[in-house]
């Protein structure tokens, strides 16, 4: 295969290349910020990919196993669309697996070089603190009309749970760049880098997503831990510091706290979610095999489930289940929106998605950016399956940044193939 940069290659065609590097960078900072504009990029990006690749004759490699699960993984919510229990917008919210599955695809087989790499992980770490900057104005300077007070949260992402999920995995990844790239700082470097860190924790705890800013805490444990076992050191300090924070925690308690020790005391631990869950259930009843359609959880009502239930010969109890727009579970909502057929598609990515982390881990000499990357793609991992289970993971803004970062570490795995350079 021949690279991109030899003489052979039309005049302007690196151009091109470099605009396609452009499209992917611009799309990670805009991504929890405007959605209009991340849509137009996404197309931009896979337009300019196919070309360039099309010229270069060059697609990353034969087919493997991962092209055919991303692929089934695709498909699998178009199937559901075609066979799905009720109708309203199956086909359009289908599309929404379609963009995050491509984004996976197209940067595993990008052969992009570590500065390309570098360079869209830095458009997502300033995006998501451009997004913040954004929503902490509007906190502080922007009343509601309703004069209620405003939720911390980043504008296309959208509801501050959603948001909280997003900053986590954004937060992981810079952890793991900053553990990475940390000896090779100077001194005014490693604090601006602490800062970001802080900034980011912090306002975790803020949105107060109860079971984010847990996960977060494991996230940075778990990050932190495998870099010294890496570096051939005892973790006796990262245990240290996790206990500090667990004391900090307990003695400050800080409104997340304060937020779940009341629904210990009313009882409603998960927030009316086990409500939500079995809706879905008897819905998914009704529907086992293909669900009810992507994004026709909402169309769930009272209506439906008491009439499925009257069909089942069964007393129907009002009280025992809660319609809404998703079933606040990764898992729970999967099942009932694209049946046995999306859920199983899903956890089979979520399998190879976990045993490629597994499978290779950097090493204390790597690279920042492989570092970025896995531990980006571990943290996306962990909220994914952690959070995934009192909260709808891995879709829209979530599942693309997710895909990003597993795209890349994929993407560093296949090294070998790399073929191109294209520094924005």
């Amino acid at each position: 295969m021949v690279s991109l940069t030899a003489p052979t290659r039309p005049s302007g065609y690196v151009t091109l290349v470099q605009i396609e590097a452009f499209a992917i960078c611009a799309f990670a900072f805009v991504l929890p910020q405007f959605e209009a504009p991340k849509n137009l990029l996404w197309l931009v990006y896979a337009l300019l990919w196919v070309i360039n690749r099309w010229r270069a004759r060059d697609f990353g490699g034969p087919w493997d196993a991962w092209d055919s699960l991303i692929a089934l993984w695709i498909a699998s919510g178009y199937v559901s669309a075609l066979f799905a229990g009720l109708h309203h917008s199956e086909w359009v919210s289908a599309t929404d697996v379609l963009r995050y599955g491509s984004i996976l695809w197209l940067l595993r087989r990008s052969g992009y070089s570590e500065e390309t790499l570098r360079q869209v992980a830095a458009c997502l770490v300033f995006g998501t603190l451009a997004g913040l900057w954004r929503g902490y104005y509007e906190i502080l300077f922007v009343p509601r009309p309703d004069q209620q007070p405003r939720n911390l949260g980043l504008n296309s992402v959208g509801h501050v749970n959603h948001s909280a999920i997003y900053l986590a995995i954004t937060f992981g990844a810079t952890l793991a760049w900053v553990r990475g790239a940390w000896r090779s700082y100077p001194v005014r470097h490693r604090v601006i880098a602490l800062g970001v860190c802080m900034a980011l924790v912090l306002s975790i705890f803020v949105m107060e997503s109860r079971a984010t800013v847990a996960v977060s805490l494991l996230v940075g444990f778990v990050l932190l831990i495998t870099f010294a076992l890496r570096s051939g050191k005892r973790p006796w300090k990262i245990m240290a510091a996790l206990l500090i924070v667990i004391v900090a925690v307990a003695i400050l308690r800080p409104e997340v706290v304060e937020k779940n020790s009341l629904r210990v005391k009313q009882n409603n631990l998960f927030a009316f979610r086990d409500n939500i869950w079995r809706a879905g259930i008897e819905a998914w009843r009704e529907y086992p095999v293909f669900g009810v359609g992507m994004g026709n959880y909402g169309k769930i009502d009272y209506a439906l489930l008491e009439q499925w239930s009257t069909a089942r010969d069964e007393v129907f109890d009002r009280s025992q289940v809660l319609p809404q727009s998703h079933a606040h579970s990764l898992y729970i909502n999967t099942l009932v929106e694209r049946g046995m057929v999306g859920l199983l598609a899903m956890l089979a990515v979520l399998a190879a998605w976990g045993r490629s982390l597994w499978r290779v881990v950097p090493s204390s000499r790597d690279s920042p950016v492989k570092w970025v990357y896995w531990g980006g793609a571990l943290s996306a991992w962990l909220v994914a399956v952690l959070v995934g289970f009192v909260n709808t993971t891995l879709h829209h803004e979530h599942a693309l940044i997710s895909m990003l970062l597993l795209g890349g570490w994929l993407s560093l795995l296949r090294a070998p193939l790399q073929r191109f350079s294209t520094p924005v």
